[in-house]
């Protein structure tokens, strides 16, 4: 990234990674403790109620005590990343310069590691603050492939032609990368339509592995189930029992849990295998269902 002790000058520096030199300088506005509570008890609601859109979690706040307007709700989740799940009209198009792939796991029987890898992002509340999670799954045994955390969305996006997708490096394609590095390369690669996703560098490495590429639909859920579950598995067995103090202690706590969850978790739907076990010994359970 920009390094001020270079030769080069930062409006140099700044030209060739793509990004504007305000940005530089931008130092994000910490976010206020009263917001900071809303969207920790957001996060909550949404793994309970996924279906609820920013009227529905407005009026169960309201419920609870909380004033707060549907508008500011519906800022909050944006900030946070999420949505209501459902299936919705395909009204929404693709930003400029990115293609939507279409959802190729439809009926499609998952009987082996490696057939298909699904990727996601969540936000993870802290004790002050909050980061995002982003993982690759192995669709058919659970296994959690590789994993990044970081303190902005926009971190996890490879450069495009968006000014919002500007930036050098891209924790999803790293992650993606250590998946490839370690595990060999899926036949079909699904994920949602975020920009982290449809961005050119992104779909540049699953093209150069001749990977097929795969999009939920917009807000189906079912599309992307099993990254759902691992979502609201981490949540309610690791991140609502602790209180992070730093982004350092959640990465620490966070790889621990994922440690525990791939080699000593067992599954019912693995028939009481670990992932690890069934992606490194597939002695075949039951096929999962896309």
């Amino acid at each position: 990234m920009i390094d001020p002790t270079a030769k080069l000058s930062v409006s140099r520096q700044a030209i060739v990674l793509g990004i504007s030199r305000g940005s530089v300088y931008y130092q994000p506005r910490p976010v206020p403790d009263a917001d900071l509570k809303l969207m920790h008890r957001i996060d909550k609601l949404h793994m309970e109620f996924p279906f609820a859109g920013s009227r529905m979690l407005q009026g169960l706040l309201v419920q609870e005590g909380f004033k707060v307007g549907r508008l500011h709700v519906a800022t909050l989740m944006k900030r946070m990343g999420i949505e209501a799940l459902y299936r919705k009209p395909n009204t929404s198009k693709p930003a400029p310069g990115h293609k939507i792939y279409p959802y190729l796991l439809r009926k499609l029987p998952i009987t082996r590691p490696n057939q298909v890898w699904a990727m996601d992002i969540t936000y993870i509340p802290m004790a002050r603050g909050f980061i995002y999670l982003a993982a690759v799954l192995d669709w058919f045994t659970r296994k959690v492939l590789a994993w990044r955390v970081s303190i902005t969305l926009e971190a996890f996006v490879g450069r495009s032609f968006h000014r919002k997708d500007r930036f050098s490096s891209s924790l999803c394609i790293e992650a993606v990368e250590e998946a490839l590095a370690r595990h060999g390369t899926p036949e079909i690669f699904n994920t949602d339509q975020g920009s982290q996703f449809t961005s050119i560098d992104f779909i540049k490495v699953l093209a150069a592995h001749k990977i097929k590429i795969s999009m939920d639909g917009k807000g189906a859920w079912r599309d992307n189930v099993f990254v759902e579950r691992l979502w609201r598995t981490i949540k309610y067995e690791e991140v609502y029992l602790r209180a992070y103090a730093s982004v350092s202690e959640a990465r620490i706590s966070i790889g621990r849990y994922l440690g525990f969850y791939n080699s000593r978790r067992p599954h019912s739907s693995l028939d009481g295998k670990t992932p690890d076990q069934a992606y490194f010994n597939p002695l075949a359970p039951e096929a999962a269902a896309a």
